[in-house]
C-alpha cells in the first residue's frame, strides 16, 4: 500500500480559463483540463496532444523541515526520485521571496517514459511553517509556456496553513465511513483506525481484535491472550483457544472438530457451526492459526468460506505431511476429496496482514522511545574436514525518541564479534518528521541526511506496533511501542 501519485496532466493551449482552488492554493488552467485524481494529498489534472502531453500537480501543504532547501530536497526525492528513478541531481534556481513571505525554488531533471524523454520540475514553496509543492511534467518543449504560465497564476494563502499532517480530523484512511462496512471502529488517540484496501476488504480496530469485512464474511484477528498459546497436544490447544476466544459470542455449537497437520509452519484448525449470540443467526466459523495468533472466520455457512478460502476448513484430516504425498486432504469448492499443495493454508495465513492501519506523523508527537533490535549468528566449517571453524555474531539496536513539536532523537549501536575480535559502531542525530502521506514519514535528518520511511501501525489491546521502514530498502526495520 504504498503512495506513488502518478502524474498526468496533459495540457491544451488557446482555450479559456479555469479557476481552481486546492488546499491553500489557487491557479488558473486552460479550459478543458480533465481532473484525474484528487485525495488527501494531492490534485492532478489530464489534457492529451496526440503523442504529446505535458503533467501538472500540486500537492497538500505540510510541516516545514526548517529551510527551503531543506524543503526542496525532501520533496525532490519524494516526487521526482523515487517515481521517476532520476539519478542527477536536479538543475535548481536559488531561492527567491515569492507572495509575501513564502519562499520558493524550483530544480528539473530527466527521464525517459516509452523511450522518450519527459522533463520533470518541481517547485516547492516554504512559509508560515509550511511548505506546499507544485510538480510539472512536459514530453515536449511545446509545452513550456503554457505550464510556465500556470505556474505563474498561482497565489497562496497567507499566514496560519492550517498544516495537514498535524491536525486530527478523522479516524479512518479515507476521511470517511468505509463503503460496505457495517462495523465502526472504536475511537482511539490515533488518527487512522479503518483501512479500506484495495481488494475489497475493509479493516477496523475493535476492543479485543481487529474485525476484517467483505461479502457477508468477517474476520478477527484476535490480539495476543493469555490462556490461548501453550505447548499441549493439538486438540488441547485448539480447544482451549476456541473457549476463550470463540465460544463466549455464540449460544450453540455443533459439528465441532479440531483438526492440524505437521509442517514446519504448523497450522491449526478448529471449524463449527454455531448460533451468534448478538444476531441469533447460523454462523460457520473457523479458528485458525499457523504463522502468528489466532484467526477468527466467521462465515454464514461452510459453502461461503469455501468459495473465498479455496478449501473445506471442515475436512481437513489428522496427520503428517508424508501420510498424505505432501499434501493435506481436504474438500475443494466442488466437494471432491483432493490431494492439496500446502500452500493451500496461505490465503488464510495472509489474514493477518490486514492488520494494517496509516500513520500520521502527530500520532508519534511526544510518544517517548520506539526501539528496534535484531541479532544473527554465522556459523563456519572447515571447508576440507567440516569440522567447525568459529562463528561470528552481529547485533544492533536503535530506536527514536519522538518528542513535543514532531522532534525527534535517534540512534544506532552496533556490535560485531567473532574470531576473538569485537567491534562497534555507533550513530546519531536529531530532527523532525512530517508526514508525506498517509503510509510514509520523511525524517529530516538520519545520518546526515533526510530518509524516507514506509510506515504503517499494527494494532494491538490498547496500543499500536509502528512499522518503518527505509522507503529504498524495504524490509529493514521495525519500531516497537506501546501507546494508550
Amino acid at each position: 500500500m504504498k503512495y506513488y501519485l502518478s502524474l498526468l496532466l496533459l495540457c491544451s493551449l488557446g482555450l479559456s480559463a479555469q479557476q481552481i482552488t486546492y488546499d491553500i492554493a489557487s491557479f488558473t488552467l486552460p479550459k478543458g483540463w480533465t481532473k484525474t485524481t484528487e485525495n488527501n494529498s494531492a490534485v492532478q489534472y489530464t489534457k492529451k496532444e496526440g503523442v504529446k502531453w505535458a503533467q501538472v500537480a500540486v500537492y497538500k501543504n505540510t510541516a516545514s523541515l526548517g529551510t527551503p532547501e531543506a524543503d526542496f530536497d525532501s520533496e525532490w526525492e519524494k516526487l521526482a526520485v523515487v517515481p521517476y528513478k532520476i539519478e542527477a541531481a536536479p538543475v535548481k534556481t536559488a531561492v527567491e521571496t515569492a507572495m509575501g513571505e513564502w519562499k520558493k525554488i524550483s530544480g528539473s531533471g530527466k527521464w525517459f517514459f516509452n523511450g522518450k524523454e519527459v522533463t520533470t520540475t518541481v517547485t516547492t514553496f516554504t512559509g508560515y511553517g509550511a511548505c506546499i509543492s507544485f510538480v510539472v511534467n512536459i514530453s515536449d518543449p511545446k509545452f513550456n509556456q503554457v505550464c510556465n504560465e500556470v505556474l505563474a497564476s498561482l497565489q497562496l494563502q497567507q499566514g496560519n496553513t492550517g498544516i495537514t499532517d498535524i491536525v486530527q480530523e478523522n479516524n479512518t484512511t479515507s476521511g470517511e465511513t468505509p463503503a460496505g462496512n457495517t462495523t465502526s471502529p472504536i475511537q482511539t488517540a490515533f488518527k487512522f483506525n479503518s483501512t479500506n484496501f484495495d481488494d475489497g476488504w475493509v479493516s477496523t480496530v475493535q476492543e479485543d481484535w481487529v474485525q476484517v469485512e467483505k461479502g457477508g464474511i468477517k474476520v478477527l484477528i484476535h490480539y495476543p491472550k493469555e490462556g490461548t498459546i501453550f505447548p499441549a497436544d493439538p486438540d488441547k490447544l485448539i480447544s482451549a483457544a476456541w473457549n476463550i476466544l470463540v465460544a463466549p459470542r455464540y449460544s450453540t455449537l455443533s459439528n465441532f472438530k479440531t483438526s492440524y497437520v505437521e509442517d514446519f509452519n504448523r497450522p491449526y484448525l478448529g471449524t463449527g457451526d454455531v448460533t451468534e449470540v448478538q444476531s441469533g443467526q447460523q454462523k460457520f466459523v473457523v479458528l485458525f492459526r499457523r504463522s502468528g495468533g489466532w484467526i477468527e472466520i466467521v462465515a454464514p455457512d461452510k459453502n461461503t468460506f469455501t468459495r473465498e478460502f479455496g478449501f473445506d476448513a471442515s475436512s481437513v484430516q489428522w496427520g503428517k505431511l508424508s501420510e498424505y504425498m505432501g499434501g493435506y486432504v481436504v474438500t475443494n469448492s466442488a466437494g471432491t476429496i483432493v490431494k492439496a499443495d500446502p500452500e493451500i493454508f496461505n490465503k488464510l495465513d495472509r489474514m493477518a496482514n490486514y492488520n494494517r492501519f496509516a500513520v500520521a506523523a502527530s500520532d508519534l508527537d511526544n510518544t517517548g522511545k520506539w526501539n528496534a533490535s535484531y541479532s544473527s549468528n554465522t556459523f563456519y566449517a572447515n571447508y576440507y574436514t567440516g569440522a567447525y571453524a568459529g562463528m561470528t555474531t552481529y547485533s544492533s539496536s536503535q530506536w527514536f525518541d519522538f518528542k513535543a513539536g514532531l522532534k525527534y532523537h535517534w540512534e544506532l549501536v552496533a556490535a560485531n564479534t567473532g574470531m576473538g575480535q569485537i567491534s562497534t559502531a555507533q550513530a546519531k542525530s536529531d530532527g523532525t518528521i512530517k508526514s508525506i502521506n498517509d503510509w510514509q514519514l520523511l525524517c529530516s535528518n538520519v545520518e546526515g541526511k533526510p530518509k524516507t520511511y514506509d510506515a504503517y501501525f499494527s494494532a494491538i489491546k490498547g496500543g499500536r506496533v509502528l512499522w518503518l521502514n527505509d522507503a529504498k530498502a524495504p524490509g529493514s526495520g521495525i519500531f516497537t511501542g506501546y501507546s494508550k
